[in-house]
């Protein structure tokens, strides 16, 4: 089949022949007349099979045979331009420029306009844009919704939709804005689904999102390309960077992509090359969109041969010759792992994968074999590098959900209760066997080789009345048992959080002024009156004063405050000068004398 054989117009043929393609990849040739006909699609396909030509070209086809609705057209002194009829969604701004770009090569001899916006740049040139009127939108969801509410972007004229790595605007966290700019858009619209995976989560919001959609999948989910040769490395993290210099100097690499799980890890690595004298560059994001078009065009150009970059890139990066991926820190999935070797082999080219993998990291590869159902290579060069790897574990992951899921409350270890037994284990001899079915385990338990049960003492037993009464009786004892400790604990603790507090509010008196109140009483004056104790050391003042002894009208009691009385207005209160500091401090207030005094007063 060739693609003038797919019911498109001239003009988007010759496009197409333009870029150099004549035969579709399966997931094109499959999704272009089902869209064509303007049915839902839910399409799952490999990474580099052509998904961006697969919604591209139909969603072309269709505005380019209806006629745009110029009732909103830009008018002079409105500054709208006609609303777009095509909206293309994406998480990453790399995936939106190169979404972008095929429409225009796919569109050159349509009269069509298209336009970009996503975040990290200023937009004034996407709203300028958006005023002259476009078609066709490509839009990351944030700056989208931004320049909604702007009043910039109206979606009420939107005639298809298309969510392209829906899976990964998922992780992303897109799926409130996703569904905000469904809400924005006629129900009667067509949606399009495109991802390399399809988890639970997108075929839920796919369910309440496409009307009656064809469900569209070439190969099985997250699988990967039978054109890339994969080997991993059994490697410490120490002797990583040694291994990944020795093997970008040692292969014949056209283009490398090594991902880093980190954006600092990125940057280290850059580094690191760069002292190697190996040309690296570097995008994630912290870095800013414009160094990140630069260093996507020097490793385009060919300039650089070494890009770095982190997970949220891998969706977004569509270059030809990439002849080596590698993957310098494993994957947290196997779905992160299908898009990342999915870089290199594109368009039915070939390539290399390279994983390294840590001790820590095994777990992580054992699930990307068990998740793609493949083996893949372990390395057996740099032996001075590398490690042994690891003997596959005797128990697999599947034997282990089907012995919890027939086996009952068997759960991973032991066949369940009434289930299909699973996979149990001998506690004398370690031996595993299966609990097999209803019959055998019936045959089993027939044995007579088995010792007989020892017969229970015939004592007589409690009507069931008795026995129920005297279960609540022990019940409560146990309660108000419970209840009494729980009091006496109570006291308890009380007590000492009280020793506590006295405890430290002596210790806090200790080395300080006494309070100008009584503190003690003695008995047995001399004058017959008892007299009141004062603390010793306030002020060189007398220790005994009688107590009998009152203050006169008006006149303050002993013990007031120091800094005088507070007016009415009690925010702006501040002390007098020197009162209740030291004397002859800096910074009290109190004048100090003057050193012509103090020489006077010496001679």
């Amino acid at each position: 089949m060739k693609f003038s054989e797919l019911k498109l117009s001239e003009p988007i043929v010759r496009a197409v022949a333009d870029k150099g393609y004549d035969t579709p990849s399966p997931i094109q040739a499959q999704a272009i007349p089902v869209a064509l006909e303007g049915r839902d699609i839910l399409g799952c396909a490999q990474t580099g099979t052509g998904k961006t030509c697969a919604f591209a070209l139909p969603v072309l086809q269709r505005l380019s045979d209806t006629k745009a609705d110029h009732s909103n057209a830009k008018r002079k002194g409105s500054g709208h331009g006609r609303a777009p009829r095509a909206l293309v969604l994406c998480p990453t701004r790399e995936l939106a420029m190169q979404i972008f770009d095929s429409f225009v090569d796919y569109g050159k001899h349509l009269k069509l306009r298209h336009t970009v916006v996503f975040g990290g740049v200023s937009q004034g040139k996407q709203v300028r844009d958006l005023r002259a009127g476009i078609d066709v939108l490509v839009a990351t969801p944030g700056r989208l919704l931004d320049l909604i509410n702007q009043g910039h972007i109206d979606l009420s004229k939107i005639e298809v939709l298309v969510l392209d790595e829906a899976d990964r605007m998922l992780d992303m966290g897109f799926i409130v804005d996703i569904r905000k700019v469904v809400n924005m858009i006629s129900p009667e619209a067509q949606t399009l689904f495109f991802s390399a995976t399809v988890s639970r989560e997108i075929r839920k919001l796919a369910d309440s999102i496409l009307d009656q959609p064809v469900t569209i999948e070439t190969v099985t989910e997250s699988t990967t390309a039978d054109s890339i040769a994969q080997r991993i490395y059994m490697v410490d993290k120490d002797n990583k960077p040694d291994l990944l210099v020795r093997m970008l100097t040692e292969e014949v690499i056209t283009r490398s992509l090594i991902f880093s799980r980190t954006k600092y890890g990125a940057d280290k690595l850059v580094k690191m090359l760069r002292r190697s004298k190996i040309e690296a560059e570097a995008i994630h994001g912290d870095k800013s969109q414009n160094a990140r078009t630069r260093a996507m065009r020097r490793f385009k150009s060919g300039s650089t041969k070494v890009l770095i970059a982190t997970d949220i890139a891998s969706r977004g990066i569509d270059v030809d010759n990439i002849s080596h991926v590698f993957n310098y820190d494993m994957p947290i999935d196997p779905e992160t792992y299908v898009h990342r070797i999915g870089r290199t082999a594109r368009a039915g080219a070939s390539g290399i994968a390279i994983s390294f993998c840590a001790h820590d990291e095994i777990s992580k590869y054992r699930s990307i074999e068990r998740r793609s159902k493949i083996t893949i290579e372990v390395g057996e060069d740099y032996e001075e590098l590398t490690f042994d790897a690891p003997p596959p574990s005797r128990r697999s992951h599947s034997d282990n959900r089907s012995g919890g899921r027939s086996g009952g409350r068997g759960g991973k270890s032991f066949g369940g209760r009434g289930g299909g037994g699973g996979r149990s284990r001998n506690p004398r001899n370690g031996e595993r066997s299966f609990g097999g079915n209803r019959s055998e385990r019936s045959e089993r338990s027939d044995r007579s080789d088995r010792p007989e049960r020892t017969e229970r003492s015939d004592r007589p037993r409690a009507p069931r009345n008795e026995q129920s009464n005297n279960r609540v009786e022990r019940s409560n004892d146990r309660k108000n048992q419970y209840s009494m400790d729980e009091a006496r604990g109570a006291r308890r603790n009380a007590n000492e959080q009280q020793r506590e507090r006295f405890d430290s509010s002596a210790q806090n008196t200790e080395g300080r002024i006494a309070r100008k109140k009584p503190i003690s009483k003695h008995k047995g004056s001399s004058d017959g009156k008892p007299e009141v104790k004062f603390g010793s050391d306030f002020k060189g003042k007398s220790d005994t004063k009688p107590a009998g002894k009152k203050t006169k009208p008006g006149k303050k009691k002993v013990g007031a405050k120091k800094f005088g009385k507070r007016g009415a207005d009690q925010d702006n209160w501040k002390p007098k000068k020197g009162g209740g500091y030291p004397r002859n401090k800096p910074g009290t207030g109190v004048r100090q004398a003057s050193k012509k005094t103090d020489t006077a007063t010496s001679k």
